[in-house]
């Protein structure tokens, strides 16, 4: 039997099953062998403060299952901290977290056959690894973010993590005292919570409210406050009623669902990492859906709130204005959004917001009115040309100027990069070119943070290109592109370019673009061979191994003939 085709509750095979001994070991009676038994993926950790603060939310969540009478099994999924292996060797993981925590929810709900899964997540990659199995085990599932962090404060300024790697380069640029360096970093993070701006973290967890996944207003709840608590157990309560229901995620994940939640992320200024999560996505729940529908989606779609990193507010700003419902009601009552889409609730999309008024209410302007947006089209641009034939992604919100052509120069790896950047050997008008950190050649496709806010702490964010077939976090901005596609361990045209040839950066084109003819190329692309791989053992080099283009969703399960 496939697994989206059940049709009988596990428990009623249990109750037949001599492998009822091992339930009685843990304390069950015959009565809840008739329960549906609920998998709760819990990713409570210490490793990070993004899910420091999970466990009394799963508690929150199991309480309400057994007031439901239904039965628990609670299950842990790993995490990994980006924000502490950025710049470093261990955030080649990051992004090979996202595969193992789908591979682990989706290994306990089918190998225990669960009747539903309530899935508690919190760091960037829980989001998405959590709804790709969600959508690949397809019993019935909500997702529970676990909040946003507060924001940090020094010098009545608000902080959040970016503050702390953009001060590095405030620091090394002499422009910030050590005093105030130390005091950044020791106050950008108060407590415990998922890094603060619309960050991927906040990216993904808002989107699974548009996407129907999540409860309304989840995503912005701050992790300490009661009503995440609140929200956590309703959550469960909504679960119990989606599998009396027979409500499963393929009834919600659908291309009208996924245009919601892109359509939301342009809304709010998301992560560019959204690109690649929900290609995976989507991929997961077998709807067609490729790198061009973001850019269809951005040109119809304004963005309306004023969120860091490149705006000024963090999410319980947006959380206080509205949250993620009242930009929602705003896209719906203006033709942008599909109210007729199902939600994990039982109602629509459009019964969901039905009590939400249209227009943002006075006296903020974290949200602004849909005739006075914060840009009149989408931030996250795909473009394409003679280095980028696959696509690539480019976050264009906060620039003064959405194109430049300068020299190139060129670095085989982050860490290089970040030397030269520090060593004051990058200057207005180039263009920084970070190869070999893709999906195969990094292994992992490491976000660049690090130099990204290295280059705005200088004072070049604004004059300084940079362009990679990694990613970028989620706290970047500037011009800055990434995800270009084929990478260059695979012999994409971004092996090929020499120091200082020109770049142009056009996002108003659409265009990545290398003034270099066509036959130099190819004459230099036969002589081009791939380097030795960095990892041949363990899951780095697993993961080079299966994974899929970028442009692909950096799938691992998906047609590797690429």
């Amino acid at each position: 039997m496939a697994h989206n085709d059940r049709s009988r509750n596990v428990t009623q095979g249990i109750a037949r099953s001599p492998n009822r001994a091992m339930y009685y070991a843990m304390g069950y009676r015959d009565e809840d062998f008739t329960k549906p038994m609920i998998g709760v993926a819990n990713s409570h950790s210490t490793i990070t403060p993004c899910n420091s603060g999970l466990q009394r939310l799963v508690d929150a969540a199991v309480a309400e299952i057994a007031n439901c009478e239904c039965n628990s099994q609670v299950f842990g999924i790993p995490t990994v901290s980006d924000g502490i292996g950025m710049g470093t060797e261990g955030m080649k993981y990051s992004l090979v977290s996202r595969e193992v925590i789908a591979d682990a929810i989706e290994t306990c709900v089918n190998g225990q056959w669960m009747d539903a899964a309530l899935v508690v997540g919190g760091c960037d990659k829980n989001m998405p690894g959590a709804m790709i199995a969600i959508a690949r085990c397809n019993v019935p599932a909500i997702f529970v973010y676990g909040g946003t962090v507060k924001p940090g404060h020094y010098k009545d300024k608000d902080l959040t993590i970016v503050s702390a790697f953009e001060a590095v380069g405030e620091f090394s640029a002499g422009r910030l005292a050590e005093v105030d360096f130390k005091e950044i970093e020791r106050r950008c993070i108060p407590g415990s919570g998922s890094c603060g701006g619309m960050y991927t973290a906040n990216t993904m967890s808002s989107s699974f409210e548009a996407l129907g996944m999540s409860l309304p207003y989840s995503s912005t709840m701050a992790n300490p406050d009661a009503d995440k608590l609140q929200s956590a157990a309703l959550s469960a309560r909504t679960l119990v009623q989606a599998v009396e229901r027979g409500l499963r995620p393929r009834d919600i994940i659908t291309r009208a669902s996924l245009e919601n939640a892109v359509s939301l992320i342009m809304a709010v200024g998301g992560s560019t990492n959204a690109v690649l999560h929900y290609l995976a996505i989507a991929h997961a729940a077998q709807v067609a859906w490729t790198i061009d529908d973001f850019e269809r989606i951005r040109a119809r779609v304004p963005v309306l709130c004023d969120l860091k990193p490149s705006g000024r507010y963090v999410a319980t700003d947006l959380h206080r204005a509205g949250g993620i419902p009242q930009v929602l009601k705003m896209l719906l009552a203006n033709g942008q959004l599909h109210g007729e889409c199902m939600t994990i609730t039982g109602q629509t999309m459009a019964e969901l917001l039905a009590q939400v008024p249209e227009q943002p209410r006075a006296g903020q302007d974290v949200i602004r009115p849909w005739d006075k947006p914060l840009y009149p089209q989408g931030h996250l641009a795909i473009l394409r040309g003679n280095l980028a034939p696959e696509g690539c992604v480019a976050k264009i919100t906060g620039l003064k100027n959405a194109s430049m052509t300068g020299p190139a120069r060129v670095f085989e790896s982050e860490d290089e990069a970040m030397a030269a950047i520090l060593g004051d050997r990058i200057h207005p008008g180039d263009i920084v070119v970070i190869r070999y950190e893709g999906p195969k050649g990094g292994p992992g496709m490491r976000e660049m943070l690090a130099p990204t806010s290295a280059i705005v702490g200088k004072g070049l964010g604004e004059s300084v290109g940079l362009i990679t077939d990694g990613r970028f976090s989620g706290g970047t901005w500037g011009m800055v592109v990434g995800h270009v596609c084929p990478e260059a361990y695979v012999g994409g045209a971004i092996a090929l370019i020499r120091e200082g040839e020109s770049i142009s950066i056009d996002a108003d084109r659409r265009l990545l673009q290398l003034h270099v003819s066509e036959q130099e190329l190819a004459q230099r692309r036969a002589l081009w061979s791939a380097p030795a791989p960095r990892y041949t053992r363990g899951v780095l080099a697993k993961f080079a191994k299966l994974v899929s283009s970028a442009s692909q969703g950096a799938i691992t399960d998906g047609d590797l003939s690429y």
